[in-house]
This record gives structure tokens, sequence and C-alpha cells, in this order.
């Protein structure tokens, strides 16, 4: 097709002719081939376009400065828009350059009405680029001055293509390419002539619009995509856009600058998800969760948590307290009717909640489970590996087959649940958390609790060790530690080496203790809600648990001495 100045554009349709309309638009230095990969899953329910912006692929490549202007390129894309949809209104998914270009015709009069939504990835519009810097500088923070010097540095690059001829050489010598690729893997190999032809759009734009920067305003909605590893724009400037956009979404993702090489199928996946929303779908949980304006009062709307143990205790309070917060819950437990009774409970405050009866100390029936929930709910966003058994005595007076009992249901129940739920946060892209209920026994050495005591140290340091290896894909571990709680834990403890009437006057006993303590459960399930905000590493829950794990870091011997 012809633009409005006779530049040629080459465009491209594939997918379902009778379905909502997606117009893909690439950035520097690509061209269309960029999103054959999203393309490929879009199309089994879209009709989607692709089109080489000027200066790149088979389209014309004008060597004017003028021509690669922010309001030319809004002009080619309003004609491939009227050329695929002469009426009605298309959904828009863009990506660097294209983003920015895309920006900049959805705030002006371009495509006003024509727009249904739009998807960003890794381009800010560069008026709002120019309005952020300067309120990074003008109302100075450390974390302000900070996003504005990694985004500076982020963006050094740019002043180097301002220069003239040198950074044509460049690309003609091939160091640009291979320095592209050694930097992003998954970048493909960029065309010479698509990087030279396409230093235009910086010449032509990026000092004009950062001095002088138009307010920006856009009311269709809006879902940013931002990976997480991006060389190029950091994720403050992509997603900082409360005020200039009325309904907004923001999604951080596992990757680098080049997502829809990368990660082709966590774009089609969140624009899948945008896309049949506003075309009537009811709005899936990762558009809630991902929801920043206009805001919910709540602080995990739209999550989905996993609570094993939550049919009574701390597991219980803990499913309670995220349901007021706004997620829905799977309630776990070995006991159905306990299950059963939490999830009702859920619900009769409007929360949705979904009940399984589940040992965690069989692997294979965690395994079935945590498919049951990826298939009927989705992959969650939190999983609360809280399930557990208590057990007292010497160690002399532990048998084997109590050993075998509680480590079991203690650190295997852990070690399953973490198993089966991990590579589902991992292959979603983004994030997520894993709580493991540890306690104060797990750095606390005693004489009573032996077992316990090695099955609750063990999950205090799987989680350190989990953490480290997940900390890629931002998925945080935490290991909250309680001390004495208000639970039903001391009525099923089992007391090793005692008869049947010295176990009842001995759990008696330990109830007094715990009632008398007067710390309960809806307080341990506030510092895990807690601790999963703040993604915290090790959450200790009541005084005397906060307190013993200064000492046994300040003065462990304190702590053997009392032991002894």
């Amino acid at each position: 097709m012809t633009a409005g100045d006779g530049v040629r554009l080459s465009v491209r349709t594939s997918g379902r002719p009778d379905a909502p309309t997606i117009v893909c638009v690439h950035g520097y230095p690509d061209d269309s081939a960029l999103w054959d990969d999203v393309v490929a899953r879009l199309g089994e329910k879209f009709r989607v376009v692709t089109y080489d912006v000027r200066g790149a692929g088979v389209s014309d490549k004008p060597t004017a400065r003028a021509a690669y202007r922010l309001d030319q390129l809004a002009d080619d894309l309003t004609a491939v828009v009227d050329a695929v949809r002469p009426h009605g209104s298309v959904h828009l998914l863009a990506h660097d350059w294209g983003s920015i270009q895309t920006w900049h015709a959805v705030t002006g009069h371009w495509l006003r009405g024509r727009v249904a939504s739009f998807t960003s990835i890794s381009g800010p519009s560069l008026d709002h680029a120019g309005h952020w810097l300067r309120a990074q500088l003008r109302r100075p923070t450390p974390r302000r001055l900070r996003n504005a010097l990694s985004q500076l540095l982020h963006s050094a690059y740019i002043g180097f293509f301002q220069l003239p001829v040198v950074p044509e050489l460049a690309w003609r010598a091939r160091l640009l390419p291979r320095a592209l690729r050694k930097r992003e893997p998954g970048v493909g190999r960029p065309s010479v002539s698509d990087g030279v032809h396409g230093l235009g759009l910086y010449r032509a734009n990026m000092l004009s619009r950062m001095r002088s920067p138009a307010p920006v305003h856009v009311d269709v909605p809006v879902q940013v995509l931002a990976p997480a590893d991006d060389g190029y724009v950091t994720a403050p400037l992509q997603t900082e856009l409360d005020g200039w956009v009325r309904d907004l979404r923001v999604r951080h993702v596992n990757g680098r600058h080049w997502l829809p090489r990368q990660r082709p199928d966590v774009v089609s996946d969140a624009v899948t998800d945008l896309v049949e929303h506003v075309e009537g779908e009811p709005e899936p949980r990762a558009l809630r969760r991902a929801r920043v304006n206009p805001p919910v009062p709540q602080r995990f709307p739209g999550r989905l948590v996993v609570v094993t143990g939550a049919g009574s205790g701390i597991g219980r309070a803990t499913a309670l307290a995220f349901a007021e917060q706004g997620a829905d819950v799977v309630v776990a437990d070995i006991d159905a009717d306990a299950a059963r009774s939490t999830a009702k409970e859920i619900r009769a405050t409007g929360s949705s909640a979904a009940e399984y009866t589940v040992d965690v100390s069989d692997g294979e029936l965690v395994d079935a489970f945590a498919t049951a929930v990826r298939v009927e709910h989705g992959v969650p966003d939190i999983v609360v590996n809280n399930a557990g058994i208590g057990m007292a005595g010497s160690f002399a007076d532990t048998e084997v087959a109590d050993w075998e009992r509680i480590i079991d249901v203690n650190l295997w129940g852990v070690i399953h649940g973490c198993r089966a739920f991990a590579p589902m946060l991992t292959e979603r892209g983004e994030g997520g958390h894993i709580v493991n209920l540890a306690s104060i026994a797990a750095y606390l050495p005693n004489k009573v609790l032996p077992a316990y005591s090695t099955t609750k140290a063990a999950v205090l340091m799987l989680s350190e060790c989990l953490r480290a290896e997940l900390a890629s894909d931002r998925v945080g571990v935490t290991a909250v530690c309680p001390g004495i709680v208000r639970t039903g834990i001391t009525g099923s403890t089992v007391f090793v080496g005692a008869t049947e009437s010295e176990q009842a006057t001995r759990r008696q006993r330990s109830g007094r203790l715990y009632a008398r303590r007067n710390f309960g459960p809806e307080r341990v399930a506030a510092d895990i809600l807690r601790a999963v905000e703040r993604d915290t590493a090790l959450a200790p829950s009541t005084p005397e648990a906060s307190v013993t794990l200064a000492l046994s870091r300040l003065t462990p011997g304190l702590l053997r001495a009392m032991a002894r």
C-alpha cells in the first residue's frame, strides 16, 4: 500500500478473517518478521496484520530525515489501519520504536475512535519520557534519582546515534550487529540496511520531543509488558503512567528487550487476555492482577493463592486473610471436611474459593493436585506450603517410624509442593511467590523437639536455597518462622515415648500454655501477607521468634547453653 507521502509499505494479513483485528508494529532495527512466532499463536483466534515500517524490510527506505518524524509514522499506521479495516476498531500491539510511534498515534488525532486496545512492549511515549525524566529531577528522592540515572545509562547509545557518519560506518562494518547479538540472545540477524536507515528515527525525533514534550492522555485500554531485564528501557519509565492512562494494566515479565522473539508465548497470552476481554469476555485473573489504574483498594486483587493445611490454624487464617484482600484461594487439607469449611467461609465473604483433599506427604498426590489447580484455575501466583504436624520427645525415644512420619509431612510435604508449583511459576514468566512454614525451632536448639526442629531447620535452608535459584525468574521464596501460636497443633502433636494417658495429659498441658500465650494464627497470617508484599526471605512471627533469631546470629552460644 502507499502512504500519504508516496512511500510504499509492505503489509501482510493472516489468521481468521472474521475475527478481531490485531495490528502489530515492530521496532528498530527489526522488520515485521519480529512478530512471526507471536503471529503463529495469535492467528489461531484473531486476524493479525503486520507491516514493515518505512526504512525497514521490503518497504521503501526514504533518505530524508523528515520522512521519519513521528507525525509521518502515525500517518503510516493510520493508513495501514484504514486499508486493513476501513470501518470499526483494531487492537494494537507494538514493540520498541513501534511502541513509540503507536503511543504518538493513540495520543493524537490520528486514530481517535479506531483503537479498541493497545499492548506496548519496551517502548514509551517520547512525550511521557520527557515529562517522566523531568519529574524525577524536579522532585528528587533517592529512588527518583536512581531511576533517572539508570535510564540515562540505559539510553547512552542514543547519543552515539546522533553522531554523523560514525553509526553508519559501525553498521556497515557489522560492529553493531555483532554487539547486538552478543548482548541480546535471540535478537536474530538485524539487517545492515534496516539499521542504517532506521537511524533516522532517532535523529528526527529524540532531541526535539524530549526538549518539548506534549501532554499525554490515553482513553483506550492499555497493557504494558515490561521485561525485567530490558537493557534499553527501564521498568519505571515504561510503567509509571498513573494519571496519563485512564485504563492501565502493567505486567512485569521475565525476559529481555526482544521479548516477542524470546517469549512469544508470554506476549501472545497477554494480548489474548486483553483483546478477548475488550471484545466482551469476562476479565481474566491475569488482567485483574495487572490493573494499575483505576486502582483497586485490596492488596492482592486477582491473585490466585494455594494454601496447604488450610483446614485449621495458621493455614486457615492465611487463606481467609488473602481472600479478604481480593485473592482467589485454593484450600487444601488432608481433612476434607475442614477444607470444605474454610472454603465455605471464604465464599460467604464474596471471594472465590475451591477446596481439595490432599495428603502432602504423597508426592504423586501433590503432583496431581497441582495439575488440577492449573487446569481448573490457572497458574497460582502465591503458594503457601503450610501443612505440618507436631512431634515432641527425646531423640532416644523417637523411633524410625516417628522420624519417617514427621519428615514425610513437614519436609517432604514442602519439597513436594515446591517441586509441583515452582516450574509453573517460572514457565509463566510473570514471577510469583512461595511461602514455606518453618518455625522458631529451626534456629532454636532444644531437648524437647529434636525431630520437629530438624524438619523445620531443613525447611528453612531449603527455602534459602530455592530463593537463590528462583531469583532470576522473579519468584520470591519466604520462610516464615512462628513461635508459640494459639492453634490446634497441640491437640494432634505426638509425644514419643509416652503412654496414651500421658499423651492426653501432655497435650492438655501444651494447649494451656499456647492458650496463655494468646498469639493467634491471624497475626501470623498478617505477617505472611506482609512478607509476600515485601518479598522477605526470612519472616519470624511472634516477638520470641524475632528475639531468638537475633540471638541465634549474635550469641549462638547462649542459646546452646539455654538448651542444655
